[in-house]
C-alpha cells in the first residue's frame, strides 16, 4: 500500500485534537476514500469500519418490552381516573398492586408483561416494598406527570439501583452503612456535577493537585485543564510489561506510591480502564487502601465503573473505600442504552467530604450558608450528595431538579432485569460477544496481548511501537519514531482501508498505541480490521527494510 497523502506536518497538527474530534477527521477521510478518486467512474466497494466510538451494537430488548408494557398499564390507570378524548388523570395509589395483577392476567399476550410481573414480584420480595406504593411509583413516573420527588432519586428506584450496584459492582458484599444515590443524565453529567460541586463547596480549589490513573477516558484529562480548574495533574501510569513488546497495562508500585503525597487532593480513575479495559488488580487496590489508611487519609476518589459488569467478580474501590469514594456508573454500555442517558452518582452516608465541609473555616461556611440558605434553615446540615443535586440546577431551580421520571423507571427496570436469571444470562451473552470479537481482531492482526482474568474486553489498546520491537527489534521501533508521527498508522488505515480507530495517546496512553472498540461492529468486521492493521504494519516493515538497502 502507498503512504498516506497527508504530510507529516499536517498529521502532527491534527494530532493536537481530542481523539473524539480526530475521529471525525478519520471518518471524513474514510468516506472520501469510499467515494473514490476524481475521474473514477465507480465508487470504492470498501466498507467503512468505524471502531472508534464505544456505542454498543446490542440492545437489551427484554427490559425495554417490560418498560413499554408498563406504559400500557400506566395509561389504563390514568384513564381509570379520568377519560375525555385524549385526556386522562393522575394514577391512584390505593389498590394499584391488585389492579396491576389483574392487568397482567388479562393481557397474557402483551409483549414484556411476564418479565414486568417478575420484576415487580422480585422487587417486592427482596426489598420489602409496599406493593401499592411501588406500583404507583412505577406507574405515575412512567407517565411523567409529576416533578421528580425526591429530587435526588425516586424512593423505590434508589433502593433497587443500590441493590443492583451492590450485586454487580460490590461483588455482593457491600460496605457498612448506606450509599445514597443521585440519578443523573448519564455518566457524563455525573462527571460534570462532581467537579463543579467539589469546587463550589471549597473541597477543591483552582490549581489544586489531583491524580489520574492513565490511560483514562479523555474528558478526565481535558476537564482539569479548563480555566475553571487548572489543576496540577499527577499521572499514575500503567507502564508494566509482561514481556518485551507486550504491555500488561498494570501500575507499578512506585507509580501508585505517588498518591502518598498529601498535596494530592483527588484521584480519578476509570475501572475497568478505558481504553486498556482491565479491572484494577488486588495488589494496586490494596496499596491504595493502605495509602488512605496511613499517608493520605483525606484523598478523594472518583471511580467511573461503567464497564464493571463485564468483569466476573468485579469489586469497586467504592466498596473498599466507601468514605473516600464517589462512584460513577452508567447503564449505557451494558444495556445498549447510550441514548437514554442513565447514570448515577453514589456516596456513602459516612464520608470524608461531609466531614471536610463541616471543618471549613467560618468564613467559608458563611459563604456556603448563603449559597444554600434558600433550601434549608440549617444549610450547614445539607449533605454533599444533596448539594450535588442543588448545584446541578444552580441552587435556585432545586425545586425542579432531578432526572426525568420515565428515565428513572427505565433505570429501575434495567436493574431488576439484571437481578433475575434472564438478566444474568444476558450479561454472559454480551461478555461472550466482546471476548469473541477480541479473539478475531488478534487473529487478524497477529498481535500478542497479556492474558488477564480481569479483562473486560470492551476495548483493547494496542501499542504498535511495542509490537514493532517485539516482532522486528528496537531498530525497527526507532525507525518508526524517527520517520513518522505516532498517529500516521491511523491516517493510513482511514485513507487506504476506511477503518477508523482512535489514537491511544489521546487517552494519555503510549503515543503509538491505538484504541479499538469491540462493542459496535459485527464480529467478522474485527477480523477484517485486524487484517488491515497487520497489512499497514507490514508496509512499515517493508519501508524500514528498503531504507537499509
Amino acid at each position: 500500500m502507498p503512504k498516506t497523502t497527508f504530510t507529516r506536518e499536517e498529521i502532527h497538527s491534527f494530532a493536537q485534537l481530542s481523539p473524539f474530534e480526530l475521529k471525525d477527521k478519520f471518518i471524513a477521510i474514510a468516506r472520501a476514500g469510499q467515494a473514490g478518486k476524481p475521474g473514477q467512474k465507480e465508487k470504492s466497494q470498501t466498507q467503512m469500519l468505524n471502531a472508534g466510538r464505544g456505542n454498543p451494537n446490542w440492545v437489551a430488548t427484554g427490559p425495554r418490552e417490560a418498560f413499554h408494557a408498563l406504559g400500557y398499564f400506566a395509561l389504563a390507570e390514568s384513564r381509570r381516573v379520568w377519560t375525555a378524548d385524549n385526556l386522562g388523570g393522575m394514577p391512584e395509589k390505593r389498590g394499584a398492586g391488585e389492579r396491576f395483577d389483574t392487568f397482567v392476567r388479562q393481557h397474557p399476550d402483551l409483549p414484556g408483561v411476564d418479565l414486568l410481573a417478575k420484576c415487580v414480584a422480585y422487587a417486592v420480595g427482596r426489598f420489602g416494598f409496599d406493593k401499592d406504593a411501588f406500583v404507583h411509583e412505577l406507574t405515575d413516573s412512567s407517565i411523567g406527570d409529576n416533578y421528580p420527588v425526591p429530587d435526588r432519586m425516586l424512593t423505590h428506584t434508589e433502593q433497587i439501583v443500590r441493590g443492583y450496584l451492590n450485586d454487580e459492582l460490590f461483588d455482593g458484599k457491600p460496605p457498612a452503612g448506606t450509599m445514597s444515590l443521585f440519578a443523573t443524565e448519564g455518566g457524563t453529567a455525573a462527571m460534570c456535577y462532581i467537579f463543579d460541586s467539589l469546587m463550589k463547596n471549597g473541597i477543591l480549589r483552582k490549581g489544586d493537585r489531583i491524580a489520574l490513573m492513565v490511560p483514562v477516558f479523555t474528558p478526565y484529562i481535558e476537564i482539569p485543564e479548563l480555566d475553571t480548574y487548572e489543576f496540577d495533574v499527577v499521572r499514575v501510569e500503567a507502564s508494566l510489561f509482561a514481556e518485551t513488546g507486550v504491555r500488561e497495562w498494570r501500575y507499578p508500585a512506585e507509580e501508585v506510591a505517588k498518591l502518598e503525597d498529601p498535596s494530592i487532593r483527588l484521584l480519578c480513575l476509570v475501572n475497568p480502564s478505558n481504553p486498556p479495559s482491565l479491572a484494577l488488580g488486588e495488589r494496586v487496590a490494596h496499596q491504595i487502601r493502605d495509602i488512605v489508611a496511613t499517608r493520605n487519609p483525606n484523598l478523594l476518589i472518583v471511580t467511573d465503573d461503567v464497564y464493571g459488569t463485564f468483569v466476573p467478580g468485579f469489586r469497586s474501590l467504592a466498596a473498599d473505600l466507601p468514605g473516600n469514594t464517589l462512584l460513577v456508573y452508567s447503564y449505557s454500555k451494558h444495556y445498549g442504552a447510550t441514548g437514554w442517558r442513565l447514570g448515577v452518582i453514589g456516596l456513602n452516608d459516612d464520608n470524608v467530604i461531609d466531614r471536610m465541609i463541616a471543618g471549613l473555616p467560618r468564613e467559608e461556611k458563611d459563604r456556603l450558608n448563603k449559597r444554600y440558605g434558600t433550601l434549608s434553615l440549617e444549610p450547614e446540615k445539607i449533605r454533599f450528595i444533596d448539594r450535588l443535586v442543588a448545584d446541578s440546577r444552580q441552587v435556585a431551580l432545586n425545586h425542579t431538579a432531578g432526572l426525568s421520571l420515565p428515565q428513572q423507571v427505565m433505570m429501575a427496570v434495567f436493574s431488576l432485569f439484571d437481578l433475575l436469571e434472564e438478566g444474568q444470562a444476558y450479561k454472559e451473552r454480551i461478555r461472550g460477544i466482546v471476548t469473541q470479537r477480541l479473539e478475531l481482531l488478534l487473529e487478524g492482526a497477529q498481535m500478542k496481548i497479556s492474558k488477564d482474568p480481569k479483562r473486560a474486553g470492551y476495548y483493547i489498546e494496542l501499542d504498535l511501537l511495542a509490537e514493532a520491537e517485539r516482532v522486528h527489534g528496537k531498530d525497527f521501533a526507532d525507525f518508526l519514531q524517527q520517520n513518522y508521527e505516532p498517529v500516521d498508522p491511523l491516517f493510513r488505515l482511514a485513507e487506504q482501508t476506511s477503518v477508523v480507530l482512535l489514537n491511544g495517546g489521546g487517552f494519555d496512553g503510549p503515543q503509538w498505541s491505538v484504541r479499538v472498540s469491540l462493542a459496535n461492529l459485527d464480529d467478522v468486521d474485527y477480523l477484517k480490521i485486524g487484517h488491515h492493521l497487520r497489512a499497514i504494519f507490514d508496509d512499515y516493515a517493508a519501508e524500514w527494510r528498503a531504507s537499509k538497502v
